[in-house]
């Protein structure tokens, strides 16, 4: 297939990807299986293919024995918890566990199960809003980096210069999840050390003899 269209094909499969609906979120307690029935069909549209589920039994179990997740009353999960457990589906396919533990703990201490005021749903709703903002800035960066490994190679043969287009394309995706991904770990791992952290690491000046 030519890769302009297996591109064009691409960009239309992410067109159609859909963010999961605040609204569409049931607002009552769910036993594990309801939510693995509700997560499985409604993040159908972002699954990788080679998933047979969108998340699993042990999966969430183990966010819950890790305190990634908070823990369910009497076996029933909230609303505040499907929500937690699609930020964790979202962040997963880059981030190791700890790194969506440091992301998620501040947001679930202040705001899990709050009675009033900002709550995750609405912080979530906030989130959707913004993603759906960026999501056509997001196409044209594709279609230019793709556009930009068209450059490439130019002096090759006919085949050779196909190949090596399309490995300069994915190469120029790669690094762009790349400096992002770091981008995240580093912004993290800053947050971690407090201004009196650092003051303490700095080497006092020697007194004079």
């Amino acid at each position: 297939m030519d890769t302009r269209k297996r591109l064009k094909d691409i960009l239309h499969q992410l067109a159609e990807i859909d963010y999961v609906h605040p609204d569409d979120i049931p607002n009552i307690d769910l036993y594990m299986d309801q939510v693995l029935t509700f997560l499985d069909q409604e993040l159908g549209t972002v699954r990788e293919a080679t998933e047979d589920k969108a998340m699993t039994k042990t999966m969430i179990n183990n966010y819950t024995k890790n305190q990634i997740l908070p823990s369910p009353e009497k076996k029933k999960y909230s609303r505040d918890h499907m929500l937690n457990l699609i930020f964790i589906y979202y962040l997963k396919n880059f981030l190791s566990m700890k790194d969506i533990k440091s992301i998620l703990d501040p947001i679930n201490e202040r705001y899990f199960g709050a009675g009033e005021g900002l709550g995750f749903y609405d912080i979530y709703s906030a989130m959707v809003g913004y993603e759906s903002k960026v999501a056509n800035d997001v196409t044209k960066d594709i279609i230019r980096k793709y556009n930009l490994s068209r450059e490439a190679f130019m002096d090759q043969d006919v085949e050779s210069r196909a190949e090596l287009q399309e490995f300069t394309f994915i190469c120029e995706l790669a690094f762009d999840v790349f400096v992002k991904k770091m981008m995240i770990e580093q912004f993290l791992a800053g947050r971690e050390v407090k201004p009196e952290d650092e003051n303490s690491t700095k080497e006092k000046p020697k007194e004079s003899k």
